[in-house]
């Protein structure tokens, strides 16, 4: 049976032309074009080719499909090779590699010498590994005279790709297989836009939604609708079984559904799809430095990833897409690249294994410098990492197929089956249906039910313990507890305290809080490995979930850090030090030590400014201005406060130096005496440009004139009371008031106070 004609042949001859004249070209062309299954077969007429695809599901269907297209048998002229599953022989001529694998070829071989052409499909989603080989297959491109490379995609922005290609040509086929109409429906909830494009049409309906929970909530109500009684409703999501993968896939008798998430944007045919629903959302992760953890957000998908899912719809017959939002949004036009918002330890490992420094390497869109550090930061912990080089256990790490962490985990444990059955449970996110009994580490209780795990989680630790031989050329005999210490070694940064005895709530490493699943079996122990960490919403009151944790014991923790922390006690008025030693963000001690006299006097002079001097200190400043002294409060403070470790007992005027004092005694005193023998004291206002006396009117009989200080140049003002103690008249100058003004205050106070003495001559009256 010959494969139907589709919108890339007439290009076909075009592009080998190309490629064998440039060694190098940009292919775009719409869904369903025939890219991905009629360009790599073309290329192998001039050798083996290597096709990067970015997930293993579409690794498998498209070697699949390559095979019925040219009538070759899967295994031998193509094949596959995905992460713990290689499907191909010696005679394979096209094969379908995803990321991780391709980037292992490379690093092997820099020059890819068993590959005539490499094709890198799919490149628009910018995954952090596709990045990365396609700067390590430029490399081996730019070695060898005679290797190809060939950049595919619907939606890429090709420009930026072929300059970084030295110029290659651009080939853009127009057309799709099938129109496909776009209807905007913001106001449509998802199982009523399910709902109407099966009522509406007669193929099958893809539905994209951000992930697995969103999946199985809606199949489970859409189970329950009448209206679709006769739907077969199938999931479709990274974390099924490859079988239950291939049910989605595979041509089906009646009618289905499809729930999926962002894996059927590309390359994957669903045979009969005529309508597509976008809730137009996606779940990515991100790396949040502010807690040191990948966080796993849900977003708005972006203008290119839109049209990949509108054209599921017209692969193999005219449909139509309804989106959920407002046709006015604003989408961005491409996916932000992975490289800008994951955990680069994996991709900076393998780029010092290249001989290379991650910041003068040819990436090509280079990383944040922070983002480097951060991965620089990790690896320098793992022993993977050393003044800048690659060490021997790093590059025994990057051999091992599991991230950096889990290769420590296996190097430290000898490659024990049950350190693999741990790793694959991590990478493989196994979750055994039931409760499981209580134990030391979350990962190990499900470790111990692999038997009861998935084909391809048992698949994976197989692979994991079989290349975990071939590099440590060893295996150890299973030990729980090596393996507990092994995981402290490969998450050195997830240590956890319990806040309390017993408590889920936690203090992690980074300073911030968490909470431990309830699922969790780790019932007890005060220190924890957090292994699967979902950061928490952004924000200083967030707090991180826990999913999977362990035991740590303290006598395993590396040396903590100690320091010296000194502390104001507002009880006891002194500095008090205590030692703590700490891991991160983690206090593990506190002890008392005696206070440091160098290191308290600041913090003592701090608490002395901060209090303005106490309750005296807006007086003394108002004094020491009106007598004209310059007060440098904090040189007083530093002073009064040198060698000691608790605050000066004396009163404010005893922290001043005694030429101070003495002066401020003389030019701004605390009181004046009057001439009846009393003495009144001195308020200074306006802070201190005014000295105040509020005095009885019969104490100041006998004094002429107004007293002058502030070596003479200024007056006290008096504020005259009457015997009531309310003021009759305020002056700077009492000589001018015995003139002219208190002859008719005599006169009233006279009459109000009859019983007192208003003399006529106050300048020689006697004060009463």
């Amino acid at each position: 049976m010959s494969a139907p004609p589709l919108p890339i042949d007439p290009e076909l001859s075009r592009i080998r032309a190309l490629v064998r004249e440039h060694r190098a070209a940009i292919v775009i062309a719409p869904p369903g074009a025939g890219k991905t299954t009629r360009v790599p077969p073309l290329l192998a007429e001039d050798g083996p080719v290597v096709v990067l695809q970015p997930r293993r599901i579409a690794a498998r269907t498209l070697a699949a499909r390559i095979g019925f297209e040219r009538g070759w048998t899967v295994g031998e002229e193509v094949g596959w090779h995905v992460r713990f599953d290689r499907v191909a022989s010696p005679r394979t001529r096209v094969l379908v590699a995803t990321e991780g694998i391709l980037t292992a070829y490379l690093q092997s071989d820099p020059r890819l010498s068993g590959f005539a052409t490499v094709v890198l499909d799919e490149f628009h989603e910018r995954s952090i590994h596709a990045d990365l080989a396609l700067a390590l297959a430029r490399r081996a491109w730019r070695t060898r005279d005679d290797l190809r490379l060939v950049v595919m995609s619907a939606t890429l922005d090709a420009e930026p790709v072929a300059a970084f290609l030295d110029g290659a040509p651009v080939v853009r086929v127009e057309g799709r297989p099938h129109p496909v109409a776009i209807e905007h429906a913001p106001h449509v909830s998802i199982q009523a836009a399910v709902e109407r494009a099966w009522r509406e049409g007669d193929g099958h309906v893809l539905v994209f939604l951000p992930g697995a929970p969103e999946i199985r909530s809606l199949a489970a109500d859409l189970a329950r609708q009448p209206a679709l009684s006769g739907a077969s409703i199938l999931p479709l999501h990274g974390t099924l079984t490859a079988e239950e993968q291939d049910t989605a896939l595979a041509p089906a008798a009646g009618r289905k559904i499809v729930l999926a998430t962002n894996i059927a944007e590309t390359s994957l045919t669903i045979e009969g799809v005529t309508a597509v629903v976008d809730t137009g959302l996606h779940r990515v992760v991100r790396f949040d430095p502010a807690v040191g953890l990948d966080r796993l957000e849900t977003e708005r998908v972006s203008r290119d990833a839109a049209d990949q899912r509108a054209g599921r719809a017209g692969r193999t017959a005219p449909g139509r897409a309804l989106r959920l939002w407002d046709a006015r949004d604003h989408l961005r036009a491409h996916r932000e690249p992975e490289i800008a918002r994951v955990d680069l330890a994996a991709p900076v490992l393998e780029v010092l294994a290249s001989g290379s420094s991650p910041r003068s390497f040819a990436w090509f869109e280079a990383p944040p410098p922070e983002r480097l550090e951060a991965a620089e930061t990790l690896l320098a912990a793992l022993g993977a990492l050393k003044d800048g080089r690659i060490t021997a256990l790093g590059d025994r790490l990057r051999r091992l197929p599991v991230p950096p962490r889990l290769a420590r985990v296996l190097v430290d444990t000898g490659g024990s089956s049950i350190a693999a059955a741990c790793c694959a449970v991590l990478l493989e996110r196994f979750a055994p249906r039931g409760p499981l009994p209580g134990g030391p580490s979350d990962l190990l209780a499900r470790a111990d039910r692999l038997r009861d795990a998935p084909a391809r989680v048992r698949a994976a630790a197989a692979e994991i313990e079989r290349a975990a031989k071939r590099v440590l050329e060893t295996q150890d005999p299973d030990d729980d507890e090596r393996v507990l210490r092994a995981l402290l070694a490969g998450f050195p940064d997830r240590v956890a305290r319990r806040r309390s005895p017993g408590s889920p709530r936690l203090v992690l490493a980074g300073g911030g809080g968490a909470v431990l699943d309830r699922e969790s079996v780790v019932h007890d122990g005060e220190m924890l490995l957090a292994l699967d960490v979902e950061a928490g919403a952004r924000g200083p009151a967030s707090e991180a979930r826990v999913r999977l944790a362990s035991r740590v014991e303290r006598a395993w923790l590396p040396e903590p850090d100690r320091r010296v922390e000194h502390r104001f006690d507002a009880k006891t008025k002194s500095v008090r030090a205590v030692e703590i030693s700490s891991l991160g963000g983690i206090v593990l001690d506190e002890q008392p030590v005696p206070a440091d006299p160098k290191v308290a006097a600041p913090l003592l002079v701090e608490e002395l400014l901060s209090k303005g001097f106490g309750t005296q200190g807006a007086a003394l400043r108002a004094r020491a201005r009106f007598a004209g002294l310059m007060l440098d409060e904090r040189d007083i403070a530093r002073r009064a406060c040198a060698g000691r470790t608790s605050l000066p007992e004396t009163g404010l005027l005893g922290l001043l130096s005694g030429d101070m004092r003495h002066t401020l005694e003389r030019e701004a005193p605390l009181d004046l005496a009057l001439p009846s023998g009393r003495r009144a004291r001195l308020e200074y206002r306006d802070g201190g440009n005014t000295a105040v006396a509020s005095v009885k009117l019969q104490d100041v009989f006998g004094l002429a004139d107004s007293p002058r200080l502030a070596r003479g140049t200024r007056p006290v003002v008096f504020e005259l009371l009457a015997p009531n103690g309310r003021p009759v008249q305020t002056t700077s100058d009492l000589r001018s008031f015995w003139e002219r003004t208190y002859p008719e205050v005599r006169r009233q106070l006279r009459a109000r106070y009859p019983k007192h003495a208003w003399p006529e001559d106050p300048w020689k009256a006697r004060p009463r």
